[in-house]
């Protein structure tokens, strides 16, 4: 996965649809108090961005080099110790986790006090064949129940959940993963309902979970 990604990475610091967003804000209003943070799959660097800005102290990671991050690994096996950061956060990733039950464990083992997800929220198999057709890294976007159960089986205890309707503009969606031809064509064909004035109706989640003690 990680080459496609480096490849696109300027896309997603370009984004505007990544760089800011009241889900954004809300992991910055859910990070305060935090020292230390972990952003995991930093992607275009966003998250890291905004807490730097609130003062934390951020480590990014990422399996893309060409996202920049200070440390290269994929979120199931992260190279730090136990409670290492106040805080980590993952921010419209979990999607490309290969194993994101694993992903959780992790994210709860390196974190001191809370762990913070942000990712687009399932919205029905014909939605996930769009996704999987525009960009094939895309594993499985998850219901709330089943995000519940990843964290509160790595241990964590979910204190809140908020949902978010996201429309962004499809097109430029599209390119982010040069998905054009056929492909495209096929995209639009099973979200037809989701598009409405050159925007399309995602869905997202933010969930914030306690490290128990």
């Amino acid at each position: 996965m990680s080459e496609p990604w480096s490849e696109r990475a300027e896309l997603y610091r370009t984004s505007k649809a990544h760089s800011e967003g009241p889900d954004l804000d809300l992991l910055v209003e859910w990070a305060a108090g935090a020292r230390t943070a972990l952003d995991v799959a930093t992607g275009g660097g966003h998250v890291a961005r905004r807490l730097r800005e609130a003062g934390l102290e951020v480590v990014t990671c990422d399996p893309a080099p060409g996202m920049r991050p200070d440390v290269i690994c994929f979120a199931e096996d992260l190279p730090f110790a136990e409670r290492s950061f106040g805080v980590t956060v993952t921010r419209v990733a979990a999607h490309h986790f290969a194993d994101v039950r694993a992903a959780a464990r992790e994210l709860a083992r390196v974190a001191a006090d809370r762990v913070l997800v942000v990712d687009n929220l399932y919205m029905g198999e014909d939605a996930e064949e769009a996704e999987r057709t525009r960009d094939p890294s895309h594993v499985r976007n998850y219901a709330e129940a089943e995000w519940r159960g990843f964290l509160e089986d790595a241990g964590l205890a979910v204190e809140e959940v908020r949902l978010f309707d996201f429309p962004i503009e499809f097109e430029p969606w599209l390119e982010r993963t040069a998905c054009t031809g056929e492909p495209a064509a096929r995209v639009r064909a099973l979200l037809a309902d989701r598009i409405v004035d050159g925007q399309i109706a995602l869905e997202r989640i933010a969930l914030r979970a306690a490290k128990e003690p």
